[in-house]
């Protein structure tokens, strides 16, 4: 598949007179020993080596401070969105707020609705996209189990977690709530739903002007009944008996979760490039939304980086159309 959208391209001018900011956990990771959060430091390591080849005048940093006082920055790059405390995903756009700055991705309001997965699911509802039912359960609140969907297994996890962090898998509601007081005990709340037997399709959106639908993937799993957990996510151990990452070549079923992933995409607007999610029975042909992910992983070896190769798109073409767009939006650029 060859792309039918060219990249954009950032001007000389622009790309002289704006200093970006690059704020991302390991962001100035030099590559050696193993580090703890798997391939994200590969992928974050690679994002600060494509934005110096593409020589914008860039800043990179690993932590909040720089934003806290008066920053001299014309556009900021975050990817710092686990930052070991709740909600964290929201600061730095929030920081960005304070200070005046544009900067890539969705209003804190939009992350924070997209990263909730309770409300991003009652959006889904909203717009007639299928979605499993769940119960939430907000730390600190009470637990009735009684709003526990029907079902023989159950999937429990933090409401805002991303790859699966603080998964667990339960059979029964004594383990139910097990697992709800052990995500409490993170410090998170806890968002339960039936076990969804299928693969996970992937679906890649970026915006040149309107969204744009990459080509979508599949996390094809050997046993539909596997629980991925978040160190299968990160490469932390083998995983490759487990699950593969193929392109996802099912006309009908692609034309129906395009259709759903437009519905969807209104209600996060402006957000320059995001991951939505879908449980697909490839048996069945049933679908189900999962989640959405804005700001989300970009490295070449995954989703992505996968998908712009095919669509046409070097990696770095994929960074410089995302960010030349942004700009455009913000008035940054003509």
């Amino acid at each position: 598949m060859s792309a039918e959208i060219a990249p954009l391209k950032i001007d000389e001018e622009t790309r002289a007179r704006l200093k970006v900011l690059f704020l991302a956990k390991n962001a100035l990771w030099n590559g050696e020993g193993q580090p703890e959060d798997g391939n994200h430091a590969y992928y974050h390591r690679e994002m600060r080596q494509v934005l110096e080849a593409l020589k914008l005048n860039l800043t990179v940093t690993d932590k909040f401070d720089i934003l806290y006082g008066k920053p001299e920055f014309d556009f900021v790059f975050p990817l710092l969105n686990r930052a070991g405390f709740f909600n964290s995903e929201m600061l730095c756009p929030l920081l960005c707020e304070r200070a005046g700055i544009p900067y890539l991705g969705a209003s804190p309001i939009l992350r924070g609705l997209s990263d909730d997965k309770h409300l991003a699911k009652r959006a889904a509802e909203q717009v007639g996209v299928p979605t499993a039912p769940w119960a939430i359960f907000r730390n600190g609140g009470p637990v009735d189990l009684a709003k526990v969907p029907e079902g023989e297994r159950f999937v429990i996890k933090p409401n805002a977690s991303s790859a699966s962090w603080g998964v667990h898998d339960a059979h029964s509601l004594d383990q139910v709530a097990e697992a709800i007081d052990a995500v409490h005990e993170l410090g998170h709340d806890a968002i339960v739903e039936p076990f969804l037997k299928g693969s996970d399709v992937e679906v890649p959106v970026v915006t040149v002007g309107d969204p744009v639908i990459l080509p979508m993937m599949i996390f094809r799993q050997a046993d539909p009944s596997h629980l991925r957990n978040y160190y299968e996510k990160r490469d932390l151990v083998d995983r490759s008996q487990k699950y593969s990452l193929d392109f996802f070549e099912n006309p009908t079923l692609e034309e129906k979760i395009a259709e759903y992933t437009r519905r969807l995409w209104d209600e996060y607007r402006p957000f320059d490039y995001g991951r939505f999610e879908f449980r697909v029975n490839e048996e069945t042909g049933e679908i189900t939304y999962l989640e959405v992910n804005l700001n989300c992983n970009l490295w070449s070896k995954k989703v992505f980086g996968l998908a712009a190769e095919r669509f046409g798109w070097t990696q770095e073409e994929l960074i410089e159309t995302i960010l030349a767009d942004s700009y455009r939006r913000q008035g940054l650029m003509s």
